[in-house]
């Protein structure tokens, strides 16, 4: 089955709305764990928009299930992922202007730096996962470079406007998860998964864990951080047990 790693950034952009100390991303990993969630994830951003250093620190010391960092391949912030180790770094592009990721890393331009940062994380025990456009190329660069996993960026999916560009976006991440489990990573899967739009692709068998996080913080606000993972849980376990019923039928 797969799981649910909770991305709680936006947690700390509320915050940083003020320049506060609260909502505290702490208390937020702690109510994600408590719905169910089965990692916690964060992007620390050279700009520091929204998570910070110190949230780092104290999320890698209370966070009791796997904690991944989404990290650029920027020398500062790849100090910082060798001294805090997280369970997982997840390797992503970073555009300073970008109100969100744009789109997957292009490892391929990257390969000499992306195979240095992953085999500097590993040395530490950190599990390496690269966030790549389901594409083939992308996928087997990833591998050759030494990563323990990929990431599908799914928001061709979720940006989808008309059943035929659904269906073609489906298709691709199909074909890219197949493309990643056949050169022996693991997959994950994330970006604009929503509660409207997760069933479909966690009907696919073959996928690790899916890392959601603006249409969970924004659940929260109405029905709080712990019911709104558990209500993420059940649609993603819904959807897998309706595949695994269709294949022994």
């Amino acid at each position: 089955m797969a799981g649910l790693g909770v991305n709680i950034d936006h947690v700390a952009t509320v915050r940083q709305a003020r320049r506060t100390i609260e909502p505290d991303p702490v208390w937020a990993a702690a109510a994600a764990e408590l719905g169910g969630a089965d990692g916690i994830t964060i992007h620390l951003r050279q700009d520091r928009r929204h998570i910070g250093d110190r949230d780092v620190e104290l999320l890698k010391q209370v966070v009791k299930v796997k904690l991944n960092l989404e990290m650029s391949l920027a020398d500062e912030i790849v100090r910082i992922a060798l001294k805090t180790r997280p369970g997982q770094a997840t390797l992503v592009p970073e555009n300073r202007q970008e109100v969100t990721t744009e789109g997957g890393l292009d490892v391929v331009s990257q390969a000499v730096r992306v195979a240095e940062v992953t085999a500097a994380l590993q040395d530490e025990g950190i599990e390496v996962s690269a966030f790549v456009d389901p594409e083939p190329d992308q996928i087997a660069a990833a591998a050759e470079a030494g990563c323990d996993a990929i990431e599908i960026h799914t928001g061709r999916y979720a940006n989808a406007a008309t059943g035929a560009e659904t269906a073609a976006a489906v298709d691709a991440i199909l074909d890219g998860l197949n493309a990643g489990r056949k050169a022996g990573l693991v997959v994950h899967g994330g970006h604009g998964l929503t509660y409207t739009n997760i069933e479909r692709i966690a009907g696919i068998a073959g996928f690790s864990e899916f890392n959601i996080g603006h249409s969970i913080i924004s659940r929260a606000i109405f029905v709080g951080l712990t019911e709104a993972v558990r209500e993420m849980k059940r649609l993603i376990d819904r959807a897998e047990a309706r595949t695994q019923r269709g294949q022994k039928a």
